[in-house]
């Protein structure tokens, strides 16, 4: 007989999932989430604004060369916080205390390790990182400097994000928009002062991200264990049971943002194709894509912890109705959004770029595109629920059809049968059709059979 709930005391019911008003907990829990994502992304634009102001066009594309290397290893880095998420959120549901102190001291240790070697090693073959993506010479200086920097802390940077990771998990989504808020307004201060109040040029870009996420890094810990949000315990060596699950979930996941990268980098081979206009469209086209689809990656986040809470103790209604809910609250919001950019879309680009093929090229994927939001928007949320049960390997798989099955041919293809146009077809097409094999997996996919814990019979 299954176990469906631990006898030990509720670890916090405040953020229980597994009982209320689904839909309204989807609402509250999300919001927070939503606002995060975009103080997330204000903070890479206020480094970039106060970089390119102060410094200059070469410090800005040492800035722009070395973040690739970092969001290299973040991905990484957010694939072990994926697992995170569906382990402690299976545990939460559970109830299970013990379970759950044991999984969160096996992601601190491994975390913990994983962050001073790469900081090592990264602050020694920063050049030869920089030289593989084939850094100007005039650039190389600058670009090592800030790398280095920025390795020096990357355990702030991997701490930062992991907190987040285990209140979302728990339940919470509003402490963790403290310490966002705090990283973005410490950076937004410290940037000019670093960069030219004490005139530190680019390394006082670095040393601004470092201490701002040092700083949020430490409140963190500090207000997570004084008002006792999550039970941390003095580290200690994880089993190889805990290892290997952590691994397990954590590489798949880790390689899901390898092929997101590797899929955007094919479909700019194609955008390329049409010269310098279409490019800078596209590019244009590619930054509001990246803050109008927030609220869709706010949703999968939500509905990956509200379903795994649920999935730790087989309340299936629940994950369906979480899935449904979470469904039609997508499609309600990325039409609104679909609709405003179809009006708007030209004012957007025009806030980035002035010529005129530009303009109208980005305006134009913008207005296409924009009709399929809510298909993408649906991937996110079955993935998501999905990912709670810890079917890692079949998201990996499903991102690997999404985009070198469907978005890129699909874009290659139409690209050759309506010019430029046939882009943002090609990527419309592929919103839509990958969401319909998201849906088939999820339907009709083995994903409810993994079991991430051995369940003991009720006494």
């Amino acid at each position: 007989m299954r176990e469906t709930r631990r006898s030990e005391k509720p670890i916090n019911k405040q953020h229980d999932f597994t009982e209320g008003n689904l839909f309204r907990q989807l609402i509250v829990f999300s919001g927070p989430l939503m606002l995060t994502n975009l103080l997330q992304t204000s903070y890479q634009f206020a480094d970039s604004l106060w970089v390119g102001n102060l410094l200059g066009a070469n410090a800005l594309g040492a800035v722009s060369i070395s973040s690739t290397i970092i969001f290299t290893i973040l991905s990484f880095v957010l694939g072990l916080n994926n697992a995170a998420l569906t382990i402690l959120s299976q545990q939460k549901g559970r109830e299970n205390e013990s379970g759950l102190k044991r999984y969160l001291n096996a992601f601190v240790v491994i975390l913990t390790v994983m962050s001073l070697v790469l900081s090592m090693l990264g602050y020694g073959l920063a050049e030869q990182l920089l030289r593989l993506l084939g850094t100007p010479e005039n650039m190389l200086g600058e670009a090592e400097s800030y790398l280095q920097i920025n390795f020096l802390g990357i355990l702030f940077l991997f701490g930062y994000n992991f907190i987040s990771t285990v209140l979302r998990a728990l339940g919470d989504s509003k402490t963790p928009l403290r310490f966002v808020i705090m990283a973005v307004l410490l950076n937004v201060v410290l940037n000019p002062l670093f960069i030219g109040g004490l005139d530190l040029g680019i390394n006082g870009a670095a040393f601004a991200t470092i201490v701002a996420q040092g700083s949020a890094f430490l409140y963190g810990i500090i207000h997570v264990l004084s008002k006792k949000l999550a039970p941390f315990s003095t580290p200690t060596l994880p089993s190889r049971q805990e290892v290997g699950l952590i691994l397990n979930l954590g590489v798949p996941s880790g390689l899901q943002m390898a092929v997101i990268s590797a899929g955007s980098a094919a479909i700019m081979s194609v955008v390329t194709v049409f010269g310098s206009g279409v490019v800078a469209g596209y590019g244009a086209a590619q930054r509001l894509d990246s803050i109008l689809m927030l609220p869709a990656h706010a949703l999968g986040t939500a509905v990956n912890s509200m379903a795994g809470q649920n999935i730790g103790v087989q309340q299936w209604t629940r994950v369906r109705k979480i899935a449904t809910y979470g469904v039609l609250y997508n499609l309600t919001i990325m039409l609104l959004v679909g609709l405003i950019v179809v009006l708007f879309a030209e004012y957007g680009i025009r806030l980035f770029i002035e010529d005129e093929s530009a303009v109208v090229f980005g305006t134009k994927y913008l207005q296409i595109v924009a009709l399929c939001y809510p298909f993408l928007g649906i991937n996110f949320i079955l993935n998501g629920i999905v990912r709670a049960s810890g079917a890692m390997y079949q998201v990996l798989v499903l991102n690997i059809i999404s985009f070198w099955v469907l978005r890129f041919p699909l874009s290659y293809l139409f690209s050759g049968w309506f010019g430029d146009t046939g882009i943002p077809l090609g990527m419309g097409a592929s919103f839509l059709l990958s969401s319909f094999a998201a849906f088939l997996y999820f339907r009709f996919g083995k994903w409810r059979e993994k079991e991430l814990f051995v369940r003991s019979k009720q006494p």
